[in-house]
């Protein structure tokens, strides 16, 4: 039986329960919460894609006519046009998360609700909001300015961005720093993009195969690809990472006041850059939007990366400084802030377990989560976040890493790789003829060189270089 003042204790701090080892784990996998969760997420991602295809599919009556649905050979080419911008996003927000990654549900989780679940809520949303202006457009009441600069930018940060408030309510203890607000707002806006991106792709194919005087629908539908899938694909990650680290910022403090404004200043900075990119695609002349883009969204861009960079480097720090107090207390070696602070040894460690076995890989990586869990978990107690009930969970950790030890590769300093080697095979020297040995001895002994055979002219059974091979 559990002690209900800790049980209660690790609940108002967020820490998650000790893992029942005895109870199997096909068991525990279907007694998850995270299993069921996924499962109903997943089932309502797909009947969120569902709906939009039906909407988009469909034929819509407008003032003054109908505006004909997308059709579906449009769909899946605007659909392998939108994929290297959404794979390039995701390698890259998933190699940003490299200390202390999330776990592959979680990704799943933020790349699917923006891609399923924020679109639908904004295609809606501002669909609806459109028709209530009354806005005089070219027959679609989507494709508005005036709903495009004032109703999409609030619309689309709040749907892609609720889902970092979901996963903070949920599972905050997994939030550890501002890297891991910044993939997961990152992966949700990349998710909205990518079928924002079908949309638009799907429309401008449809639009240019009907229209005489496009000119070559095929070079109208590339500089499209080229303008939203190349030079403009920043725009989505980078508004909802401005959330991201509004909401980030809120996790790691003690301050009441703080947790309040900052996601509130994350999601304000995020729906007015929006709105400003909005506001000049849709008003500025070309030779505008080319100047804005290389004096203002360009710059932006940049410092945000070089912020990510600090923010990831960071975290090397932050390992060393927190590991280094449990070495210190003598409850962890006094290599390990050395080696799990630095990405090259983490690497170079994992590197070496593949190579020695599957139980080896396992164990190496498990003990390189359990270890980075712990520093952040002290980092929480530095910053007042956790209370004296996360030292408990402390020397669980330190128990779990202990009984690591002896399968991990816990310090690669020196080791090598276990590949095997390919051995050449000698060829075979050339054995002479046989014959019989001395009586009670038994056997064949190859005949000595120069030696006739037992019982030839001219054997002699003193003759030094007759007898059994050497060696």
């Amino acid at each position: 039986m559990t002690d209900p003042v800790a049980d209660l204790a690790r609940r108002r701090n967020d820490l998650p329960a000790p893992v029942d080892t005895s109870v199997p784990l096909p068991r525990r996998i279907l007694t998850s919460w995270w299993t069921w969760a996924v499962v109903a997420l997943t089932v309502l991602f797909v009947v969120a894609l569902f709906a939009q295809y039906r909407m988009l599919t469909a034929d819509t009556p407008v003032t003054g006519g109908v505006v004909q649905g997308i059709n579906p050979s449009a769909i899946r080419s605007a659909f392998w046009m939108a994929l290297p911008t959404l794979a390039f996003w995701t390698v890259v927000f998933v190699w940003a998360d490299r200390y202390r990654p999330q776990r592959l549900l979680v990704w799943y989780l933020a790349l699917g609700w923006g891609m399923a679940i924020a679109t639908f809520l904004s295609l809606n949303v501002n669909t609806w909001a459109a028709q209530q202006l009354a806005v005089a457009g070219n027959g679609d009441p989507a494709t508005s300015a005036r709903a495009a600069i004032f109703v999409a930018p609030f619309v689309e940060e709040a749907a892609k961005a609720s889902v970092l408030f979901l996963i903070a309510i949920v599972a905050r203890y997994r939030l550890t720093s501002q890297v891991s607000m910044v993939v997961l707002a990152g992966l949700s806006a990349a998710g909205f993009a990518f079928t924002e991106n079908i949309i638009y792709y799907a429309r401008a194919i449809v639009y240019a195969s009907q229209t005489i005087s496009v000119g070559d629908a095929d070079a109208a539908v590339s500089q499209l690809v080229w303008l939203r899938g190349f030079w403009t694909c920043f725009g989505h990650p980078m508004f909802t990472m401005m959330t991201g680290i509004g909401v980030a910022i809120a996790l790691r403090t003690r301050s009441k006041v703080v947790r309040v404004l900052a996601p509130i200043a994350g999601y304000g900075a995020a729906a007015l850059l929006h709105m400003v990119f909005n506001s000049q695609a849709s008003l500025n002349s070309e030779d505008g939007q080319r100047l804005l883009y290389l004096l203002v969204a360009l710059p932006l861009l940049l410092t945000l990366v070089l912020y990510v960079v600090r923010q990831v480097l960071a975290q090397g720090r932050v390992l060393a400084a927190r590991l280094g107090d449990y070495a210190q207390l003598g409850w962890l070696p006094e290599s390990d802030p050395v080696v799990f602070a630095r990405q090259r040894s983490r690497w170079w460690a994992v590197l070496v377990a593949a190579t020695r076995g599957w139980k080896v890989f396992v164990a190496t990586v498990r003990l390189q989560r359990i270890l980075t869990e712990l520093a952040y978990l002290r980092d929480g107690q530095v910053r007042g976040i956790y209370d004296e009930a996360a030292t408990v969970r402390a020397r669980a950790l330190v128990e779990q890493a202990k009984a690591l030890r002896g399968i991990a590769i816990d310090d690669p300093r020196g080791l090598k790789l276990s590949l095997p080697r390919l051995r050449r095979q000698r060829p075979l020297a050339y054995v002479p003829p046989s014959y019989p040995g001395p009586s009670g001895i038994g056997g064949n002994w190859p005949a000595p060189v120069g030696q006739p055979p037992i019982g030839s002219p001219g054997y002699s059974a003193v003759d030094p270089t007759w007898g059994p091979p050497k060696g």
